[in-house]
């Protein structure tokens, strides 16, 4: 097995979203352990255009990451309580990303998270093993399907109906 490299993430979110299911997370904990999941949902966010994406607001403190290199790990905090990860796709300026919405017996993103031990200072590192947060191929490929994104009916009907949302075929 080898780490997905940066030009893995150097495309649409929209090729990239839907290459990741399947693929496995890993995360080397401070004790030096592995945890690897199998990511089975994904969804994209895509530019300013995307009423869903926190980048439809434009610029801000919180947005840059989404607007720099592709590869970049975009974690935030959600309510207040749950952090979810993100990976920065695409090019520099277009901002654009994939959450990743659960891997393994890991149905939510906040669950994801707290079971690989993700917080916000994983913000801003790139997704690779000397961060201790990578994406392996093991050459399993997924048969998938799509669906609407989840909780974004604030972006109204256009955008919280595309199937941006890329799910392991169960």
């Amino acid at each position: 097995m080898k780490p997905l490299d940066d030009a893995f993430f150097h495309r649409d979110c929209l090729e990239v979203a839907p290459a990741l299911v399947g693929k496995l997370l890993v995360r080397q904990l401070p004790d030096g352990s592995l945890r690897r999941v199998r990511i089975t949902e994904t969804e994209a966010y895509r530019g300013e255009e995307d009423r869903a994406c926190h980048a439809s607001k434009g610029r801000t403190k919180r947005t840059e990451l989404l607007y720099g290199e592709s590869g970049i790990i975009y974690i935030y905090l959600c309510y207040g309580m749950h952090w979810l990860m993100n990976v920065i796709t695409g090019e520099p300026d277009q901002p654009q990303g994939v959450l990743f919405r659960a891997a393994a017996d890991y149905t939510g993103p906040g669950k994801l998270t707290k079971y690989l031990q993700l917080d916000g200072a994983c913000n801003g590192k790139p997704l690779q093993p000397e961060t201790g947060i990578w994406v392996e191929d093991d050459g399993f490929v997924p048969e998938l399907i799509t669906k609407p994104r989840v909780g974004i009916d604030y972006a109204g009907p256009e955008w919280a109906t595309k199937p941006w949302r890329f799910v392991l075929k169960p």
